[in-house]
């Protein structure tokens, strides 16, 4: 027994020898470069990826939803001819027409509030007056038109009338010709 004890320590010596080679010639983890290579390549490629998206992608898109031409649209257009253009409209002499006392009902009030409105309008045509006094009925129905659509919620939302004034102005200009109208203001905005 003596003997068999032996022979079971000598062979865990045998084995105990061969198990530390194989975990000494096991590379140890590296937690150098290797390991942070993931991370520096994300720190520095997201905020190259957010500008390319955001000049490329997101403000094309909202120049476009505003109207607001492009560089390449600009170009298109002529670049500079488009400027002279734009030069020569604010050069040449504006006229005011006034649009007074517009009444129409609020929206979603049955009839128990009203709007009352009178709008000067401005564009610098030769013939804008003309233009005006033309299609006064038309005008008066269109802005009438989009006035009733508006809740009383709508009318008290900050900046409501900024919206307005682009939705008139975009509708009279579908009416007298594209460009016709350059700005709306509203000497009187009345709720009832």
């Amino acid at each position: 027994m003596a003997a068999n004890r032996t022979e079971s320590t000598e062979s865990s010596d045998d084995t105990a020898p061969s198990e530390s080679a194989a975990a000494a010639a096991a590379p140890a983890p590296s937690g150098g470069a290797k390991a942070w290579m993931p991370l520096i390549i994300m720190v520095v490629l997201m905020p190259i990826l957010a500008y390319v998206m955001t000049t490329f992608v997101l403000l094309p898109k909202l120049k476009k939803g505003l109207g607001v031409p492009t560089v390449a649209e600009a170009r298109e257009s002529g670049g500079e001819s488009g400027a002279k253009t734009r030069k020569e409209t604010s050069s040449a002499k504006k006229e005011s027409v006034p649009m007074n006392k517009l009444l129409v009902n609020v929206a979603g009030t049955m009839g128990a509030r009203y709007l009352l409105v009178s709008l000067s309008v401005v564009g610098s045509s030769s013939d804008f007056k003309a233009q005006m006094d033309a299609h006064d009925a038309q005008l008066r129905d269109m802005a009438q038109s989009a006035l009733s659509t508006k809740t009383l919620a709508d009318l008290e939302k900050p900046g409501e009338r900024n919206l307005i004034r682009n939705e008139l102005v975009s509708g009279f200009n579908n009416i007298l010709g594209d460009g016709m109208v350059e700005e709306i203001y509203f000497p009187e905005f009345a709720i009832q």
